[in-house]
């Protein structure tokens, strides 16, 4: 009983929150936004506390006050990644350009050009939401990798929201069936490789200087099919008031024929890409996930 009742107010809380901000003016919307994004700081005492232990390892040169400030400012950037996923019913190719510009649309076009799918390298980044349902608007569809929301009925919701520009979510249950397929058929995949994974199911590789269980999917997928692997972040610019996708050139996988080697390598390389960007626009990542959680066997926990 109480499990269902759990379920129906996570529900309709989803329900309000996007109706009440995608109801809104954009200014209007933002600013409210902000206001929840700083009384969420408060109140989240896990999640402040694991974003600024991350940010102490991994930027420890940084004062308490500077690293507080990146905090502060990812939140921030999580109510800007709300009011976008709630404006989305409002987004067509008319007026997308109003809030996403391209950066390096030519990388992405090479890739496919090369006629074995795209595999788009990217994180939790910016208002990544945003990111592949701007491109499909503009006319690119794509899959995107997802863990499935345990609520059924906010599964549904969100992935009504995902999909209305032609975007199909794969399942992590039948991933490999069917990114094997996009990519035969030169259609682009994108992958989030940011998060934490258990230790059976990842490699270490270091992140920020730090052994970080990482998914491997991204470099075996690539050297399995020789797809092109394109970095794609969304970066929020203050100056334009818009939201940049920027593509940056395939990368050159490295190929030693030792294939367990290979993938963690390239691995390795993905990671750095990733942590280049985070450390350009440190308040545009997602430090409150606890990215460091799974340690080599017997390392210590670190939170």
């Amino acid at each position: 009983m109480k499990n269902g009742v759990r379920a129906v107010t996570e529900y309709a809380a989803a329900v309000a929150l996007l109706k009440i901000f995608g109801w809104m003016p954009r200014t209007i919307a933002h600013r409210a936004a902000r206001i929840l994004s700083r009384l969420g700081f408060s109140l989240v005492n896990r999640q402040r506390n694991a974003g600024m232990k991350n940010l102490a390892m991994a930027m420890p040169g940084l004062s308490a006050d500077e690293r507080e400030a990146i905090l502060r400012a990812c939140f921030d950037n999580l109510g800007r990644l709300l009011v976008e996923f709630s404006h989305f019913p409002r987004l067509d190719k008319a007026n997308i350009s109003k809030y996403v510009v391209y950066d390096g649309f030519e990388n992405f076009a090479e890739g496919i050009r090369r006629g074995k799918g795209v595999l788009f390298l990217t994180g939790h980044f910016g208002a990544w939401e945003l990111s592949s349902f701007a491109h499909s608007i503009y006319g690119h569809p794509m899959k995107f990798v997802v863990r499935e929301i345990d609520n059924p009925r906010v599964e549904r919701l969100i992935s009504n929201y995902r999909t209305r520009g032609g975007n199909a979510p794969v399942s992590r249950r039948n991933a490999s069936r069917d990114i094997l397929k996009a990519l035969r058929n030169n259609e682009t995949v994108g992958i989030l490789m940011d998060q934490n994974t258990v230790r059976e199911e990842g490699v270490f590789a270091d992140f920020f200087g730090i052994p970080a269980a990482t998914t491997p999917a991204v470099a075996t997928f690539a050297l399995r099919t020789g797809a092109a692997v394109i970095p794609g972040f969304l970066i929020w610019d203050e100056t334009l008031q818009k939201h940049r996708l920027r593509f940056d050139p395939p990368l050159k996988l490295i190929q030693t024929g030792d294939r367990a080697r290979d993938i963690l390598e390239n691995t390795r390389m993905f990671n750095r890409v990733l942590e280049g960007y985070v450390r350009k626009n440190p308040d545009q990542w997602l430090w409150i996930h606890r990215r460091w959680k799974t340690r080599p066997e017997g390392n210590a926990p670190l939170y």
